[in-house]
């Protein structure tokens, strides 16, 4: 008997301690509050049986991985946003479907890395040597194109509004 005691002391221990704390609520029995804490530690939901997975399922596509966020590319370090030279503007046609003449920039970013990033809006400002504030995020229809200049900051201005 004192066995068990001992080892459901950790267990009584934190369940007085939940009974204590929830009697002070007005018109709630010292027993009441008890059963209903301990009901609540018992059973909440874990990991596991929110995900659970089969042996076959694990077999098939293997282990459970979080897939990477698309605005944090290999260039950037994981870093959401990276400040970059421009080494010189370029124009790019996209993809099939589309036909238009699309603004790029080949920057160099602050660790060394060079990339084409996609100058959006209608109209920039950008030459060479310019200081641009690149972030990840490709252009669906440009080939090779994986990241955006963000307008307003740095030396590249704000799209300027038409009358």
């Amino acid at each position: 008997m004192f066995e068990i005691f001992t080892r459901m002391r950790p267990l009584l221990s934190s369940a007085c301690r939940m009974c204590h704390h929830h009697s002070a609520v007005k018109g709630v029995s010292f027993f009441g509050s008890m059963a209903s804490s301990l009901q609540a530690s018992l059973f909440k939901p874990t990991l596991q049986s929110v995900r659970s997975i089969t042996i076959n399922q694990l077999h098939r596509r293997g282990p459970f991985r979080r897939k990477p966020n698309p605005n944090m590319t290999f260039a950037m370090d994981k870093r959401p946003q990276m400040k970059g030279v421009v080494l010189k503007t370029l124009i790019r046609k996209p993809k099939k479907p589309n036909s238009a003449n699309r603004k790029c920039a080949k920057v160099r970013l602050s660790n060394g890395r060079e990339v084409v990033a996609f100058i959006p809006g209608e109209g920039h400002n950008l030459q060479e040597h310019n200081i641009v504030l690149v972030e990840g995020g490709r252009t669906q229809d440009l080939p090779g194109v994986k990241h955006t200049v963000i307008r307003g900051k740095y030396d590249c201005g704000h799209v300027i509004k038409k009358k």
